[in-house]
């Protein structure tokens, strides 16, 4: 575990009510407050301010008090960096952006609704930084590409966050690294996807990767396997699943990705999402503007909510 992730328990980035320009990092006051629920239902959510501006670097509480006005998404594009990807990496129990790392860790089970081989090795590839996106009620923004035959999807993910530079960590010091979890949501272009033998163009449109709304720390959350992840669109339930028995863990992950390679503080990985996505429904549930997805990831990092719009 980071350093850093002792220092709090779960993080907001935030723009407040008393000055929408501005931008702060603090911890909910309710240590038990679904943030994104809460802020959906136009709630006041209190918010104790940290004297540093990055959750990289939080810095120490303060004393005052602010309300959140618009909630953002837990890092921002420029501490993110380039997007690394890794496909297609987990078991049937697992639910599954210029120097950052994303790693996509899928299920077995999502790896056979979609058809698509279980992998012996992480397979990788990119996705650009623009593609990170805030919360609601920022609108996740499909294309017009991906309105032409309505194939827009869902990926429900947890988010592993990572706190300091790692390079050639060994498996058994991985966990040292990482600062904290989100949710996100891996919204995808599935014609495109499939009309292509990588995945770059298909799923990395701009903001096609909202994540938050809380940072939970390592320190909160020592085993990720007894997290629970949901995806609902519109309410109803579209993927469910606890976050366990990966077949890749996340040392091994962390470990393989920084071989060679310097992973910087603000690397960003998504955990793959479980079985229930619209392209392997029958009828297909693809999302289209005017559709809210809500990805549920508890306890301590509540509720991701996307309202979708058309460009």
């Amino acid at each position: 575990m980071s350093k850093i992730a002792s220092t709090f328990s779960r993080l907001v980035r935030f723009n407040p009510k008393s000055n929408p320009a501005k931008v702060l990092i603090g911890e909910p006051i309710d240590p038990q407050l679904d943030v994104g629920l809460a802020l959906y239902q136009g709630k006041d959510v209190s918010v104790r301010p940290f004297s540093g501006s990055s959750v990289l670097n939080p810095g120490q509480v303060t004393s005052t008090t602010e309300t959140i006005g618009r909630i953002l998404s837990p890092l921002a594009q420029s501490e993110v960096g380039s997007v690394r990807c890794i496909g297609l990496n987990a078991s049937p129990h697992l639910s599954r952006i210029m120097d950052s790392i994303l790693i996509r860790l899928q299920y077995v089970s999502h790896a056979k609704e979609m058809s698509l081989p279980i992998p012996d090795v992480p397979t990788l590839f990119m996705k650009p930084s623009t593609s990170l996106a805030d919360p609601y009620p920022a609108p996740t923004v499909l294309p017009k590409l991906t309105q032409q035959d309505n194939t827009g999807d869902y990926e429900s993910e947890m988010v592993i966050v990572i706190g300091r530079d790692a390079k050639d960590v060994p498996e058994s010091e991985a966990l040292d690294y990482v600062l904290g979890y989100t949710a996100a949501n891996d919204v995808s272009s599935r014609t495109s996807q499939m009309n292509q033998s990588q995945w770059c163009f298909s799923k990395g449109f701009d903001g096609a990767c909202p994540i938050g709304p809380v940072l939970a720390s390592a320190a909160l959350v020592p085993d990720v396997s007894k997290l629970q992840i949901r995806g609902l669109k519109n309410g109803q339930v579209m993927q469910t699943c606890s976050l366990n028995d990966l077949i890749f863990s996340v040392p091994k992950l962390v470990s393989f990705l920084s071989q060679g390679t310097t992973l910087p503080a603000g690397t960003i990985i998504l955990t793959g999402t479980p079985p229930g996505v619209g392209a392997a429904k029958n009828p297909k549930e693809f999302i289209k503007g005017g559709d809210e997805f809500a990805v549920e990831l508890l306890p301590h990092v509540g509720t991701l909510i996307n309202k979708i719009a058309h460009q």
